[in-house]
């Protein structure tokens, strides 16, 4: 792995530096050539390293919010893979303690159920392993809070756990998306929403997006890029992180080959004061740029007519 310490000790001990004026987030990128656990373990340790992320902060009770949209199989890129998750677990307990309580957590949506979910990704298993506690969201105590973003007023189900939470660290995937174009830290958040039936929230999903982010707020960022859905699935070896995840999807969506301004709920996020689009990438961007699989236009043109096909089609 290509090491940018000598950049990094030249910068203030933050995941912000203030560049000419500009303030500017971090977001890393590492590459992990082989996918067994030492390897990946070091790539995830370094991207923290590279972002400066405080191991000396006070944690005893850490969330993690995996992305486990469906019942996918991991290697199709398009969930959080739980043996990313149980690496990660072992980095933050390495640095932050054996004692830490840790929860893994994700919620029932209108078209999956976690108590299948979890079982079927094997995020049961690696719950049990590792001793922590798998949450679903849905089945625990929640605070209902209304909140108004852009003019577009919602009710979520907050769940108490995430007021008691000293570090939330928000894994996600980085996907393209109908609707909202892309998916990566800051719509995996939306999982955590409680309420079941999350197609309520669709015909406003950038601003519901926004809503649940401002109610929720992640710590850090840690995208499982070791295997991506893009044009195809392709083994890419990509470890990110930021401590913040409108940095972390400003960043995503350049990697997709999209100007980050051309999705709503970015710039949405950026304006409501959730993060920052200006950043400083540090890692081997270039070579995750040049092989990410990318749509084509063609590709981009026959999403754009699907959506545009569904949000036209009357509910059933």
């Amino acid at each position: 792995m290509k090491s940018y310490h000598g950049l990094i000790e030249k910068l203030s001990k933050t995941s912000k530096i203030d560049k000419g004026g500009l303030a500017l987030s971090l977001v890393s990128f590492v590459r992990v050539a082989n996918h067994d656990y030492i390897s990946v373990k070091r790539g995830i340790k370094e991207s923290l390293d590279l972002i400066n992320f405080n191991f000396s902060r006070n944690v005893n009770k850490i969330v993690i919010k995996p992305n486990m949209c469906y019942y996918y199989h991991p290697s199709t890129g398009e969930v959080t893979d739980p043996w990313f998750v149980s690496v990660l677990i072992d980095v933050l307990r390495d640095n932050f303690g054996e004692n830490s309580d840790i929860y893994v957590v994700e919620s029932d949506a209108s078209a999956m159920k976690c108590k299948y979910a979890f079982k079927m990704l094997g995020y049961d298993r690696m719950a049990r392993d590792k001793n922590v506690k798998l949450i679903n969201l849905t089945e625990t105590k929640s605070k209902i809070v209304d909140i108004t973003v852009n003019n577009v007023k919602f009710e979520f189900h907050v769940p108490e756990l995430f007021y008691k939470a000293d570090l939330v660290v928000n894994v996600p995937k980085i996907k393209y998306m109908s609707y909202v174009k892309i998916t990566c830290a800051l719509k995996n958040m939306f999982g955590c929403n409680a309420f079941p039936r999350k197609y309520i929230y669709h015909k406003a999903l950038d601003e519901a997006i926004v809503g649940i982010n401002k109610l929720i707020r992640t710590n850090l960022v840690m995208v499982d890029g070791l295997i991506v859905s893009g044009r195809h699935t392709k083994r890419l070896g990509l470890v990110m992180a930021s401590e913040d995840p409108v940095t972390a999807d400003t960043a995503a969506a350049k990697l997709m080959g999209l100007n980050p301004r051309s999705v709503r709920h970015i710039t949405l996020a950026f304006e409501e004061g959730l993060g920052n689009m200006n950043y400083l990438p540090v890692g081997e961007i270039s070579y995750f740029e040049e092989n990410f699989p990318r749509w084509n236009l063609k590709d981009k043109l026959w999403k754009t007519i699907s959506s545009v096909y569904l949000k036209v089609l009357p509910e059933g």
